[in-house]
Parts: C-alpha cells; sequence; structure tokens
C-alpha cells in the first residue's frame, strides 16, 4: 500500500475555516454575500474531498503532518483512508445541501444572528473533516473537542431559556464524558503502545487480552458520548431545541457520526478484530448496544413531538453502526460501515421535512399533521421515502445496511441480535408510518386548532400552507439520492470493503 504525501486533507479541513472571516466580515448587511462564502467554501471542501477518492480507492493512503514530535510517539497528522473518506464525502456534499436549506428556512422564520450561525457552522464541518481525517487517537481527540466547542452555540442559537438549558446539557455531557472516560482511553492506549497511531488491523492487535484493556474498551463506547450509547444519549433529545438545519446536519449527520465513527475506528484501528475476538469484547458491546436500539424505538414510539421522535430514532439508528462493527464478522462490519451513509442521507431527509413543516405550517406536533400531506405533498413524501430506508424497505438505502447486519448476524451465529433487528424494524414501522398514514390518508384535525399559531394557522387548518422551493428542493434532493445509493450502493461498499480489507 502505498502512501501519497500531500497536502490535500488539510486544505479539506482548511477551506470552510478560511470562510469563517469572510462571513462575518459580510455579515447581516450583506446576506447574500454572506451566503455565497458558505456555498463556495462547501463546493470547494466536496471537490477536495472527491479529488482525493480515486487514490483511496487504488488502495493508497494519503497524509500529511501538521506537526511533528508533537510528543513523545506523537504526531499531528491527518491520513485519509478508506474510512475517513467515506466519512468525509458524506459529511461535506451535505454540507452544501443544508447551507442551501439553511438560507430558505432562516429567512422564512426571519431568524436573529445568522452571521453567528453560519460561522459557527462552518467551523463545525472543519472540525469533522478533522476528525475523519485524523491519523492518530491524540489528533482525532483535538478535532474532537473543537466540534463540541462550535457546536455549543448552534444548539442554543434561541437563546431561549429552553435553548440555554439544551445547551448547557450538551456542553456537559460531551465535554464532560470527553475529559474523563475519552481522556482516560486515550492515555491507557498510549502507556500500553508507546503511540496512538490507527494501524490496519490495529494498534493493540498483538496485545495480551487483560481486565484492563476490557475495561478501557468501554471508556471510549461512553466517552465518544456523540455515539448517544444509553444511558449517556440524553443530550440528544435535549440538544433539539437548535434550529432544524443544526438538528438535521449536526445531529443527523456531523456531530453523532463523529461519534460511532470514532468508536469504530477505535474498533478496527486501535484494537483491531483479532483482539476484540479474543477478549469476547465484540459480543459483550453488542448487547449493549442492541438494549440502546430496542429502548430508544421504544421511547420514540412514547412521543408526539416530531424533533423528538426524530431524535430517539436517531440514538437507536446510530447503534446500528456500532452493532455492525463489534459483531466482527465481514457482513457485518461492512452493513454497520454503509449505515454511516445510509443513515445519513435518510435521517437528513426527515429532520429536513420537519423544519419544513415548521417554517410552512408552523406544526411540531404529529398529532397536528391530518391531511396535511394534501399541502406540503413534496414534504410528506419525501419524509415518507426516508422513512421507508429507516425500516430497512427495498429498494431505499436503510435496505441494504440491515441486510448486511442480518447476513452478519447469521454469521456470528448470534441469534438474539437477528431478533433485536427484526424487533428494531417493526418498532421503525410503529413510530413511522403512522405519520405518513395521518399526513395523507386522514381528515384535517380540528380538534388541534388552538395548537396552531400565526400565519392563518390558529384555527388548525392548512387553507394557507405553502410549500417554499429553498426548503423543499433540497429535501427532495436527499430523498432520493437515499433511494439512488440504495439501488447503487458501489461507491460506499467499495469503500465499506476497502476498510475492512
Amino acid at each position: 500500500m502505498e502512501t501519497i504525501l500531500s497536502i490535500k486533507p488539510l486544505l479539506a479541513v482548511l477551506v470552510s475555516l478560511l470562510a469563517v472571516p469572510l462571513i462575518l466580515k459580510t455579515g447581516d448587511e450583506k446576506p447574500n454575500l454572506r451566503e455565497f462564502w458558505s456555498v463556495l467554501a462547501g463546493l470547494l471542501k466536496f471537490s477536495i474531498v472527491i479529488s482525493m477518492a480515486p487514490a483511496i480507492l487504488s488502495g493508497h493512503t494519503i497524509e500529511c503532518t501538521l506537526v511533528e514530535g508533537f510528543y513523545k510517539g506523537i504526531d499531528l497528522k491527518f491520513r485519509v483512508d478508506a474510512f475517513g473518506l467515506l466519512f468525509a464525502t458524506v459529511s461535506s456534499f451535505l454540507w452544501i445541501v443544508t447551507t442551501f436549506y439553511s438560507i430558505g428556512y432562516m429567512r422564512a422564520g426571519k431568524e436573529h444572528a445568522q452571521t453567528r450561525y453560519f460561522s459557527c457552522f462552518a467551523i463545525s464541518l472543519s472540525a469533522t473533516m478533522g476528525v475523519a481525517f485524523s491519523a492518530n487517537l491524540v489528533t482525532l481527540f483535538l478535532f474532537y473537542e473543537i466540534l463540541s466547542l462550535a457546536t455549543v452555540p448552534l444548539v442554543g442559537h434561541k437563546e431561549t431559556g429552553e435553548a440555554l438549558e439544551g445547551a448547557t446539557k450538551y456542553f456537559l455531557y460531551l465535554l464532560g464524558l470527553s475529559k474523563t472516560l475519552l481522556l482516560a482511553g486515550v492515555i491507557i492506549v498510549y502507556i500500553t503502545a508507546g503511540t496512538t497511531d490507527f494501524q490496519p488491523g490495529g494498534l493493540l492487535r498483538h496485545q495480551a487480552g487483560s481486565t484492563l484493556l476490557f475495561a478501557s474498551f468501554f471508556l471510549f463506547l461512553f466517552g465518544f458520548a456523540k455515539g448517544a450509547v444509553m444511558p449517556f444519549h440524553n443530550w440528544l433529545p435535549s440538544a433539539m431545541v437548535a434550529p432544524t438545519p443544526v438538528s438535521a446536519l449536526l445531529h443527523a449527520v456531523a456531530v453523532v457520526k463523529v461519534g460511532v465513527f470514532s468508536i469504530l475506528r477505535v474498533v478496527f484501528h486501535i484494537y483491531g478484530v483479532d483482539l476484540m475476538s479474543r477478549m469476547n469484547l465484540g459480543i459483550t458491546a453488542a448487547y449493549v448496544v442492541s438494549f440502546t436500539i430496542i429502548m430508544a424505538s421504544v421511547v420514540a414510539l412514547t412521543k408526539d413531538n416530531l424533533k423528538a421522535r426524530l431524535a430517539y430514532s436517531t440514538v437507536s439508528q446510530l447503534s446500528y453502526v456500532i452493532l455492525g462493527a463489534v459483531l466482527l464478522t465481514p457482513s457485518s462490519m461492512v452493513g454497520g460501515i454503509i449505515h454511516i451513509a445510509n443513515h445519513a442521507f435518510s435521517k437528513i431527509t426527515l429532520f429536513f421535512c420537519a423544519g419544513s413543516l415548521y417554517a410552512c405550517a408552523h406544526k411540531t406536533e404529529i398529532s397536528q399533521l391530518s391531511g396535511i400531506g394534501k399541502k406540503m405533498p413534496w414534504t410528506m413524501a419525501a419524509f415518507f421515502i426516508a422513512s421507508l430506508s429507516m425500516i430497512g424497505v427495498p429498494p431505499a438505502a436503510g435496505f441494504t445496511s440491515k441486510w448486511f447486519l442480518a447476513l452478519g448476524s447469521i454469521e456470528a451465529h448470534a441469534v438474539p441480535i437477528l431478533m433485536v433487528l427484526v424487533m428494531s424494524t417493526l418498532l421503525n414501522a410503529a413510530y413511522f408510518l403512522p405519520i405518513t398514514y395521518k399526513a395523507f390518508f386522514e381528515k384535517e384535525n380540528q380538534a388541534h386548532g388552538a395548537e396552531g399559531h400565526g400565519h392563518g394557522h390558529g384555527d388548525g387548518h392548512h387553507e394557507e400552507v405553502r410549500e417554499l422551493k429553498f426548503v423543499v428542493v433540497p429535501l427532495v434532493l436527499t430523498a432520493i439520492i437515499s433511494l439512488l445509493i440504495g439501488i447503487f450502493p458501489d461507491y460506499f461498499l467499495t469503500l465499506a470493503q476497502e476498510v475492512i480489507r
């Protein structure tokens, strides 16, 4: 495997960071120019990421050292491999889509502090790229922390009491667990191996199994709290007070996927499949995350608030990614890896639809959606398509993930895990399909008239509802892509197979 030295990983990280002073300089006085810088930075970032694909698909890696000899055995360094490229491709592309969506959503709602919003978004995407391309645990930890800090203002954007409370919980959970559990895990790995570099097959693969290494794995599983494994998941539903574009990108893609991506880095490139198998770590972790998959789905069933239901659905779906990795079979690992992409496109569509319902109809509760499909057909059709992906109905993207996860559980002779997948699929259908049924097949519910407000919706009727093009076009695009990557999964499958090769 050839290693190519290139500045491209650094440029992919820096491009959105360099856009921040331009966004701040233009500010609220020139909103069109401010948003132009965001779109341009997104296009450049995605172009740089995609330009590295031919080399990675050919089996090479790309490296860029930031600080050599940062500490004994540790460099601050980027290394692009198949796994990092997969995550970077998804995140950079969806930032472009979310930027256009944000323009329509923020302007329609006349949101305040839009310059701060777009600036923090840009910093967050730089941090996400830094995590994707990190060559070792120390570099990853640095950018993981930057992402946590950059997203706190986005969670508390509305500056209401509820928003500030949500941002505070978000900050305390993520920073508290990373400074305790996660940092302890990093230190143990460094003391054990003398380095924290990610290595094919696992940095610790030649180590003898020990109680310390067994316990340390769970420091990572729970310390990477962005992965939202129960009981360290409450920050995610609380963070839904953020504007919907924030929930969409950060809590369907960037933040939560950084969590599971980092956990998978530890599984594949720190512990390795061999050590995980020898210590029975894989099956133990599989049962831990299976509990999250089922319980979060049960809680989602009880939520009438649409974003709250989507939040608990996210908690459940994130653990699919971890489950695939820790089952340690070829099929399950492929399923877990590609679910990072499949879930991202599907879940961001669902959040976009929730934002469209709020921006166009001022509806936030599922009980308010009777008959709304007739007035917002594009939004609710996209919601239905993305729901099918979450459930795992072919040809939507989520079917590919669940197919490989099911094959993996059979390969692992883990019948209880297969039952978890079946049960969770039924629960997915139970909390998603009634929403589409209500929107298209129930008559408009006048009983909830008092819950509507503004723009003529105080009577609970939908007569004045009109979909906004700037909001609808991105959600239709991501819904279509969630179908296309289910029908043509080759790009992400090739990268996933390269990861476990």
